[in-house]
């Protein structure tokens, strides 16, 4: 990457405020700006460095009022957090270079079908009847079941797994070692006090502009479908069951537990270590804080919960505040 201050603000419709002639190469934070580097300043905790920074280039909001003088030439956007979030966004298009490889060691199945320019990596197993669309980057020790139908421009990291039949819509991104598809925990007690498993027929469906983290898990319904909606986010290490449906633009940190059959509405947030019970449903912009435990269906939307069993987040300050005082007593 290399780009002047002027080439930066046309690309975020910004405003130059110093030497447009001035040019960045690298990222880092506004504490730990250097020569040659990018900065943003969005959070007002952070004013004091942008006094001190040593970065070449500083993004700050359109409505930035400085104190003192700034040693770096600004660059003004509307929002700086949201302007190098598509700062990255475009450096990271620019990096890509899409091309038809097929690497020595993968195997493609020869009913399978490929759109145009897209990366097998070594190692990689595409399935019987399996339709991937144009401009993917599927890496090293992949495998795709037979009858997956991916869309256009995804990618899929190292050591993913997808089962058979799953359908992946485009701009879907799958980070190392997540599986789409496997059995959900479906198990039905037996009179000898055995379990019988209940097999699972159904598949996954995803989607677009979904990103899955690392090691995260979207188990297949047991007929039908579990559904992931659009714009959905969930990160590393969060485990989905079977017939749950994710409504779209839906957030989920670290940790979550989504269990069978249960409705989470659009635009909710889940920090991490969230676990939701079964067979439940989650209203639209629904707000659930770290480790909070949804245990019955919410209803009214737009609320933020905390605690387990998680209630409204006034009630829960308001309780703790008598917790703490009980145990002062």
């Amino acid at each position: 990457m290399e780009l002047t201050a002027k080439q930066l603000a046309d690309i975020l419709g910004g405003t130059v405020e110093g030497n447009p002639d001035a040019r960045v190469t690298t990222f880092a934070k506004i504490e730990h700006g250097k020569e040659g580097a990018l900065s943003f300043y969005a959070n007002p905790k952070y004013e004091q460095y942008v006094y001190t920074s040593k970065s070449t280039i500083l993004l700050v909001n359109n409505d930035f009022v400085p104190k003192e003088a700034v040693p770096p030439t600004m660059v003004r956007v509307a929002d700086a957090y949201d302007g190098v979030a598509s700062l990255l966004k475009y450096v990271s298009d620019q990096n890509k270079k899409y091309k038809r490889h097929r690497a020595w060691g993968c195997h493609v199945a020869c009913s399978a079908k490929l759109g145009k320019k897209v990366s097998v990596g070594r190692g990689t197993i595409i399935g019987k009847r399996c339709r991937i669309g144009d401009y993917g980057i599927i890496h090293e020790n992949v495998t795709i079941g037979e009858g997956t139908v991916i869309g256009h421009h995804c990618i899929i990291y190292p050591g993913v797994v997808v089962y058979p039949g799953m359908k992946i819509g485009d701009n879907v991104i799958l980070h190392a070692g997540c599986i789409i598809g496997s059995d959900g925990f479906g198990n039905a007690p037996q009179p000898d006090g055995t379990w019988k498993k209940i097999e699972h027929l159904g598949n996954v469906i995803i989607g677009n502009d979904v990103e899955i983290g690392s090691n995260t898990t979207v188990d297949r319904a047991e007929m039908e479908s579990t559904i992931i909606g659009n714009g959905v986010r969930i990160d590393n290490l969060c485990q989905i069951a079977h017939n749950v449906v994710v409504g779209d633009n839906t957030v989920m940190a670290a940790q979550c537990g989504i269990a069978g059959s249960t409705i989470i509405g659009k635009n909710c947030i889940f920090a991490g270590q969230v676990g939701i019970t079964g067979h439940v449903k989650v209203a639209d912009n629904t707000t659930v804080a770290a480790k909070g435990g949804i245990a019955g269906s919410v209803r009214q939307s737009g609320q933020v919960l905390m605690g387990m069993p998680a209630i409204p987040h006034m009630t829960y300050m308001r309780s703790y505040a008598k917790f703490k005082q009980a145990g002062m007593e």
